[in-house]
Parts: structure tokens; sequence; C-alpha cells
């Protein structure tokens, strides 16, 4: 076993688009535009909604920890260096925080989306009795357990993964270390290892993914009652941008389970970090409201 994985401390090549270097330069410029805009576009959310007192509320506190989560993504800087010049290697260490860090943000993605949900469905359903069920104790155990999760099934999955030996194989075909990548790279059976990782995609998929369906079942009855167009509208606004994520997140999910692929995973780091704030804030009224009122005060200030 010592042998079998000793060259794997030397450390890992990503692959990439090594194999078509034309196209490199065009992946490095899209993903470092993309990169820039994720830094701008969540680090604003997370500022405005520490800044301004309105937007204290459960549905920013929760978009907060989506953008925060968007941030931790450690895998873009690697990917522009690997993309930038000759160089494709990454150290065993980095492969490993990679693999953890990735897996975690994922899960954690997948929990939290439920719990934004279920935030929409109070908020909707029962607007009453919102900030009573919607107590700041409870928004931050919800916080919690979405970030712990995800944090638990990291650990068991990776460490499982790492167990594995690689008989001196380096060589990951993908843009950052990822369990699937990993499991591919082995010299031994790895069935048990591919089951474990497809039930648990399969739970973290499908199981999230109903929860959130049925409450917004429930949400569309409750739209449907509001006898005013205003409020109608109103209640849809607030719960479209939460669902354009989902379907975006889930979908792309769903897609990579069936048709898996190294760009998923790009699309996953890339992509959905970058158009989530995006999403959150064409249509919000209350973020573009906050953004003038820093905007206003910082010329005031100057």
């Amino acid at each position: 076993m010592e042998r079998a994985n000793s060259s794997s401390l030397e450390g890992f090549i990503l692959m990439g688009v090594s194999d078509h270097p034309q196209l490199e330069m065009i992946f490095f410029v899209g993903i470092l535009f993309s990169y820039l805009l994720t830094l701008f576009g969540n680090s604003a959310i997370i500022l405005l909604s520490i800044l301004d007192a309105r937007l204290h509320t459960p549905m920013y506190f929760f978009l907060s920890n989506l953008s925060s989560l968007d941030l931790a993504f450690t895998t873009i800087p690697q990917m522009l260096t690997n993309l930038w010049g000759a160089d494709k290697t990454i150290s065993y260490g980095g492969c490993v925080t990679q693999l953890y860090v990735f897996l975690w943000l994922g899960a954690t993605e997948c929990i939290l989306l439920v719990v934004m949900a279920f935030d929409r469905f109070v908020a909707v359903c029962r607007p009453l009795h919102y900030t009573s069920i919607m107590n700041p104790r409870l928004c931050q155990l919800l916080a919690a357990i979405a970030w712990l999760g995800g944090l638990g099934n990291s650990v068991v999955q990776s460490t499982f993964t790492l167990q594995l030996p690689l008989c001196g194989h380096r060589r990951v075909d993908s843009f950052l270390c990822e369990v699937p990548a990993m499991i591919k790279l082995a010299c031994v059976d790895t069935s048990l290892n591919e089951a474990v990782l497809n039930s648990v995609c399969t739970f973290f998929t499908a199981v999230p993914l109903s929860v959130i369906l049925i409450s917004y079942c429930y949400i569309a009855q409750a739209v449907l009652k509001i006898r005013s167009a205003e409020g109608r509208r109103k209640a849809f606004n607030t719960c479209l941008s939460h669902l354009v994520v989902v379907l975006l997140f889930y979908g792309s999910a769903i897609y990579g389970y069936l048709l898996p692929g190294k760009f998923i995973s790009l699309f996953y780091s890339v992509v959905t970090p970058m158009v989530n704030p995006l999403i959150y804030t064409l249509r919000n009224k209350e973020v573009k409201g906050a953004l003038r009122r820093l905007l206003g005060k910082g010329r005031e200030v100057s």
C-alpha cells in the first residue's frame, strides 16, 4: 500500500483541456472573468446584508451564507494557474484540500437550498407567524446544520476515496481534484466506492429536490389564494430567484449524474457561484435599494 500510494505524495497533474492547448487561453479568459464577477457579486451581497438594516432578515441571512459558500471555492485560482502555463501540477496537500472543500461546499449548498425553500414557505404560507417562526436562533441552527451536514458528508466520502491505492497514477482527467476523477486513478476494484458515491449523490439530489418541490407546491397554492394582483406578484417575485437557482443547481447535478464529465465540475465551481448573485439582484428591489443607499452614503462622505 505504501508503494502504491508513494507517487501520489509527489502531487498530481490536472489535465483540464491540455489535450486541446489551443483552448487553454480561451478558458483562462472566460474563467478569470467569471471569477472576478463571483468575487464582486458575492462580496457585495454579504456587505449589503451586513451594513443595511433593512436586509437584516432571515432571507438575506441565508443568502449571505450562500454567497459565503460561493466565495469559499478554492479551485478557481488553481485552475487559472494551470491554464496559464505549461505546469499542470498540484501538490498532494492542495489536491486533498480541493477534494474535501469541493465536496463539503457542494453538499452544503444542497442542504442550504432546502433551508431557503423552508424560509420562503413560511414567508408565503405563514406570513403572520413568520418573524416568530424564523427567529434568529432557528436561522443560526438551520445554517449550522447545512454547513456541518455538508462537512460530515465530505469527511466520510473524501477520506474513503483517499484510502484507494493509486499505483503511481498521477494524471487527473479533470480541472480539479474531485471524487469521481480520483476514483478513476485507483488500481483496485472500485465498485464499493462507486456504489457509495452513487448512493450519496442520489440522496443529496433526490431528497432535497423533492422537499423543495413539495414546498413550492404549497407556496403556489397559497399564492393563488391571494386576491390582489400586486400581492400575487410580490409573493411570486420573492420565490422566483430561489427557484431559478434551485433549477440551475439541481438541473446540472442531475445532468452530471446521468452524463458525468469534467465540464460539469467546471460549471459547479465557476458558473454557478457567478450567476447566483446576478439572479438574486437583477429583479430584487431591496438589494438594488440597499446598494443605492450605500453608494449615496459614500458620495456624502466624500
